[in-house]
């Protein structure tokens, strides 16, 4: 039986604290997008902290766009809690899978290689954004990228995502301070989903589902993230973005997961 990540290493970003972000002094109306790879959900948070914190104290219109996947993680937001786990947080860990609690919007879920992981840091005031547009624009940008894959998709109002005939799709779950925004949204490309099914995503007791599997054909990361990118420049009201495939100061390191047999993850029911 395969076991997650055995027989794959995963490259991570590890941060090093005196790194510095390639921000202009100048005023900017750009999106800054940062495409990091494979890296741990922990130097992903810690580098939209810092963006985040820089973003604070301007009064442009800059903003910038992590875009990554990860190592297995499962991550719980506000609306989240053990009991869309399954399963205590110890057994996950022997696993190697890490649990991180967020104060985010959002529930749990896992979150995979396969997975996008997308990470808008955008000044919501200056843009002309309260919390509900923010989040449909999101929303949106993900159900453009589904119609140019010719994916037939849906939003839910009372429940953040893009869902399907077959599940959700996406997830979304965004924190603000000072009107910056930090996290974001994961869209499932082509991981593997019996993963995913080991944590509940959504009140509704929709199980994660894929492009690829609602495609019923391999769909390339670059494609869809080069769509999302374009997508979501336009819904966030961006005309300019530039980018950048790694950050100085940061060390690149490769790292074995470990995570067990699939069978003593089951998906829930």
């Amino acid at each position: 039986m395969r076991r997650i990540g055995e027989r794959q290493g995963y490259f991570v970003v590890m941060s090093n604290l005196d790194f510095s972000l390639p921000l202009t002094d100048r005023a900017s109306e750009s999106l800054q997008v940062f495409l990091l790879g494979t890296v741990d959900f922990d130097s992903a948070l810690r580098l939209q902290e810092r963006f985040r914190d820089d973003v604070i104290q301007r009064r442009d219109r800059l903003g910038g766009l992590f875009i990554c996947e990860h190592p297995p993680v499962v991550t719980i937001g506000r609306e989240g809690s053990q009991s869309h786990l399954g399963r205590d947080v110890s057994e996950f860990n022997k696993l190697g899978i890490d649990v991180r609690w967020l104060n985010r919007g959002g529930g749990a879920w896992m979150q995979s290689p396969g997975q996008i992981a997308v990470y808008p840091i955008v000044p919501l005031q200056r843009l002309g954004f309260g919390l509900a547009d923010y989040r449909q624009r999101l929303e949106q940008a993900v159900l453009d990228v589904c119609r140019e894959l010719h994916v037939s998709a849906h939003r839910i109002d009372e429940e953040p995502g893009v869902f399907c005939s077959l599940g959700q799709l996406a997830t979304i779950g965004v924190a603000v301070r000072s009107w910056v925004t930090t996290h974001g949204l994961t869209l499932n490309v082509s991981p593997d989903l019996s993963l995913l099914r080991t944590t509940r995503s959504n009140s509704r007791g929709l199980r994660p589902t894929s492009l690829q599997a609602v495609r019923q054909r391999l769909t390339a990361i670059p494609k869809v993230r080069e769509s999302l990118i374009r997508n979501l420049t336009e819904r966030l009201g961006y005309e300019h973005s530039h980018l950048f495939t790694g950050i100085p100061g940061l060390k690149r390191t490769k790292r074995r997961v470990f995570a067990g047999e699939l069978e003593e993850l089951r998906p829930l029911e």
